[in-house]
C-alpha cells in the first residue's frame, strides 16, 4: 500500500476535474474555471467539509477512513479498478471479497440519475444507508446528519428511532420479515465480513422482535408494498415502496412511487418544488 498523500491529492483533483457536473445533475453556476466539480461541490456529494476535501487535495490530511474513502469514490463516479486504486493510495485495503462493499458503479449511478422524480435511497448489503436522492430527502427527513448505526435501516427500525414511516401491524410484519431474512442472507455471503456480524448480535440483544424472528429462521421477501410518510408540512403521504437488487454489486434500490393522476403524484410535484424547506 502507498499512503502517499501528495499522490492522493492528485489522483482526487485529477478525478474531480474529469467530472462534469452536468452529469450528476448540477446546476453549472456562473464561470468556471475548469469543466470538472468545484471542491465545495465534491463536498457536498460526499458529505465532506470544503476544508477537509481542500486538505486532501492539498496532502495535509492524512490517513482518511474507509468510509471517506467509499463516499469520494460515490462521489467521483469511480470504477471498481479507479476505487482500489483510491484506497491504496490512502494506504488503505481495498474492499475485500466475502466483506460488504458500498461502491456504487458509474452505470448504476447514471441509472439513479434518470429517476430524479422518484424517491429513492440504496443501501449495502446490511442496509446501511449510501445514497439518497434530494426528493428522498425531502419526503422521509434528511439523512445527512445520521453516522454510524444511525443509517442502518434495520436497527432504526428494530431499536424504534424516531422516523416519518409508519406501517399498519400486517405491513410492519411483512417488511421485518423481509428484513430480517436479507440479512440471514447476507450474513451467509459474508462470513468474514465483522461488521455484519456485530450489527447482529447488537440488534438481537438490543430487540426481542429481531431476536425471535432470528430464531425463527422465517423466510420473507421484499415485494411492493405501501407505507404511510407523515410529513411535517404535506401531512400523510402514503406511497408504494419496491426494492430493487443489483446483481453482481449486492445493492438494495428502495423505491418509493404513486400512480398518475393521484393526491400522492401531486404531492411529489410539490415535494420536488419545496424540497427540505418548511413551508410558510
Amino acid at each position: 500500500m502507498n499512503d502517499d498523500p501528495a499522490a492522493l491529492g492528485q489522483a482526487l483533483r485529477h478525478w474531480r476535474d474529469r467530472t462534469s457536473p452536468q452529469d450528476l445533475g448540477l446546476p453549472l453556476g456562473g464561470v468556471r474555471r475548469a469543466p470538472g466539480l468545484r471542491r465545495e461541490e465534491l463536498a457536498q456529494l460526499a458529505g465532506l467539509s470544503v476544508d477537509y476535501v481542500t486538505r486532501l487535495e492539498r496532502g495535509r490530511a492524512t490517513s482518511p477512513s474507509p468510509q471517506v474513502l467509499a463516499a469520494l469514490a460515490r462521489a467521483l463516479r469511480l470504477t471498481d479498478t479507479e476505487r482500489d486504486h483510491l484506497y491504496l493510495l490512502a494506504g488503505q485495503a481495498p474492499p475485500a471479497t466475502g466483506r460488504i462493499s458500498a461502491h456504487i458503479p458509474p452505470s448504476v449511478q447514471r441509472l439513479l440519475d434518470q429517476l430524479r422524480a422518484t424517491p429513492l435511497s440504496v443501501h449495502d448489503a446490511a442496509w446501511n444507508l449510501i445514497y439518497w436522492n434530494p426528493l428522498w430527502a425531502a419526503l422521509v427527513g434528511d439523512p445527512s446528519p445520521w453516522r454510524g448505526r444511525e443509517a442502518n435501516i434495520v436497527w432504526q427500525h428494530f431499536t424504534d428511532r424516531p422516523t416519518r414511516v409508519t406501517h399498519t401491524p400486517d405491513q410492519q410484519m411483512r417488511f421485518e420479515t423481509a428484513l430480517v431474512s436479507d440479512l440471514r442472507s447476507s450474513a451467509a455471503r459474508y462470513p468474514r465480513d465483522k461488521q455484519l456480524r456485530t450489527l447482529i448480535t447488537d440488534l438481537r440483544r438490543a430487540s426481542i422482535r429481531f431476536d425471535d424472528l432470528w430464531a425463527s429462521h422465517t423466510v420473507g421477501f421484499h415485494t411492493t408494498d405501501s407505507k404511510t410518510v407523515h410529513h411535517p408540512d404535506l401531512g400523510p403521504v402514503t406511497v408504494d415502496c419496491d426494492t430493487l437488487t443489483i446483481p453482481g454489486h449486492d445493492l438494495r434500490i428502495a423505491v418509493l412511487s404513486a400512480p398518475e393522476g393521484t393526491g400522492t403524484a401531486a404531492q411529489f410535484d410539490l415535494l420536488a418544488t419545496i424540497g427540505t424547506q418548511a413551508l410558510t
